[in-house]
């Protein structure tokens, strides 16, 4: 159970420096409150527009983060110090360092953005000062660095773009010619094995082997006859007709050797017409061997020799043209063996091609998209951000809550006021009461005899109570007061502490 009694007793002992700490807490949060400075607080308001014209690029910012850049821009040191000196805004301090006033700035300046899905994208920038003028420049001033800053931001990001696809398209036309001329040199140095002819090859192949089996065939047969007919001649001493044709001179040489053996069976040897015609036969015989350029010295017979003549020649000619064919044979298997790698090369260098030219119409297709938002943009026909309702000079404070700032100040002086009662009584370790002697050495007094006070203590300790009392109520608002008047303000007084701890 709490000793009510035992705790009053120690709240009267102790109430004269409670009662300081609460007066001089209270005394700085009443001035502080009065002496405060009337400060005053403006914004402007800015939407954001859709385009007039759509732009049609896939890669356009969105609105709420061309926002958040152009808060995070407007709010550097650079920014705050150029408006703070442009506009004088602390010409009233001038002891204040560059670091105080970008402070002073960035703690005054209120920046907040809306939007949301199938919400307008706003946005709100908004000043505070002690001067409603001032209020009213500050943020006329910011709304004018974000609109130069949009208006900015969104044509160098167009510019930057039509500039990347530009490159984009150069860069790959030049691929592209690139890799052109190399399928057009690899066609070149392989003419003769490229797949789109392969057919063709395939098909000049077949005709040449039927060709040069038929050429065999007739060469087999020639050979044949010439045997044959090389044979017969030496087991007859004549040869039969031949199947070979004959010329003119041949013709008229076979006439007249057919008419001497038929007249030879009628006419003697001497007779005019047998002298006729083996003369006749003669010069028959004399003009085909002129007209096949051989002799007859070999076989003693002008015929044979003419007709093994006629088939060495088409022999010759037939081996000719079978070594042509083969040799072309040759050339079309190789070219034909070596179509298969060829084609995949190709189709390789092609695949690339297509693959650049696929990359390319794209960036022509985005660089004509680019184009169009840079002239839109240019134009001011793109997305924007205007001004709804620009700042106005303020005519009623806005802060500071007075009454706050006199309740915070009574507050803090009752905590300290509490703070220091409990301190103290922790800090104490004597024993005061028979509780505190059974919870600290676990035995129990019989009986306590407490500390008897004469009349005359009594009236002494009294007196120094209310003289404690009396000296708090009156000494330390005078000793205040004279502080504040001689040495510094107290609401001053209450910044720089308040300053000095962090907290404000």
């Amino acid at each position: 159970m709490i000793d009510l009694r035992f705790y009053w007793s120690l709240l009267l002992r102790r109430l004269p420096i409670m009662l300081a700490l609460l007066i001089i807490c209270t005394v700085f949060g009443l001035v502080s409150a009065v002496r405060a400075p009337s400060t005053y607080f403006t914004a402007a308001r800015l939407l954001v527009e859709g385009a007039q014209i759509p732009e049609g690029s896939g890669d356009a910012m969105a609105a709420g983060e061309m926002l958040q850049i152009i808060e995070q821009r407007l709010m550097t040191r650079a920014n705050m110090i150029d408006v703070a000196n442009k506009l004088d805004v602390f010409s009233s301090d001038s002891s204040l360092s560059v670091d105080q006033k970008v402070a002073e700035m960035m703690t005054s300046t209120t920046v907040r953005r809306f939007d949301g899905r199938d919400q307008a994208t706003l946005m709100t920038v908004g000043f505070t000062s002690t001067n409603p003028r001032m209020t009213a420049a500050v943020v006329n001033e910011f709304t004018t660095l974000i609109l130069s800053a949009n208006t900015r931001t969104r044509v160098g990001l167009a510019e930057d773009r039509l500039s990347f696809y530009q490159q984009e398209v150069d860069r790959l036309g030049q691929d592209l010619d690139a890799q052109t001329a190399r399928i057009l040199d690899f066609k070149r140095e392989n003419a003769d094995s490229l797949p789109e002819n392969l057919r063709y090859r395939q098909d000049r192949q077949s005709l040449l082997q039927e060709r040069v089996s038929r050429l065999e065939s007739d060469l087999a047969a020639l050979q044949s006859q010439r045997a044959d007919m090389v044979r017969i001649f030496e087991q007859t001493g004549s040869i039969g007709v031949s199947n070979a044709p004959q010329s003119m001179e041949q013709q008229q040489l076979a006439a007249l050797q057919a008419e001497l053996n038929s007249v030879l069976g009628v006419y003697a040897e001497d007779s005019a017409r047998v002298k006729a015609l083996r003369n006749r036969i003669a010069l028959a015989e004399r003009n085909v061997g002129v007209a096949t350029g051989s002799t007859t010295e070999q076989s003693g017979n002008s015929l044979l020799d003419l007709n093994l003549a006629q088939i060495d020649s088409r022999v010759s000619a037939i081996n000719t043209e079978l070594a042509q064919s083969n040799q072309e044979l040759d050339r079309l298997a190789e070219s034909i063996n070596a179509t298969a790698a060829i084609a995949i090369t190709l189709g390789a260098m092609e695949r690339d091609q297509a693959n650049i030219q696929t990359r390319y119409d794209a960036a022509v297709s985005s660089l004509g998209q680019a184009r169009t938002a840079e002239r839109v943009e240019a134009s001011s026909r793109g997305e924007r951000i205007t001004v709804i309702e620009a700042a106005s000079v303020p005519s009623l404070p806005s802060g500071p809550n007075r009454k706050k700032i006199a309740l915070m100040g009574v507050a803090l002086g009752m905590g300290l006021a509490g703070g220091f009662f409990v301190l103290m009584e922790l800090l104490n370790s004597a024993i005061r009461r028979p509780a505190e002697m059974r919870s600290r050495f676990q035995i129990t007094p019989l009986a306590v005899i407490p500390y008897i006070e004469s009349r005359q203590e009594r009236r002494r300790r009294q007196s120094v109570g209310m003289a404690a009392t009396l000296a708090v109520l009156i000494i330390i608002p005078l000793g205040l007061w004279v502080l504040h008047v001689n040495y510094m303000p107290l609401d001053i007084l209450t910044q720089k502490i308040v300053g000095r701890l962090g907290l404000g």
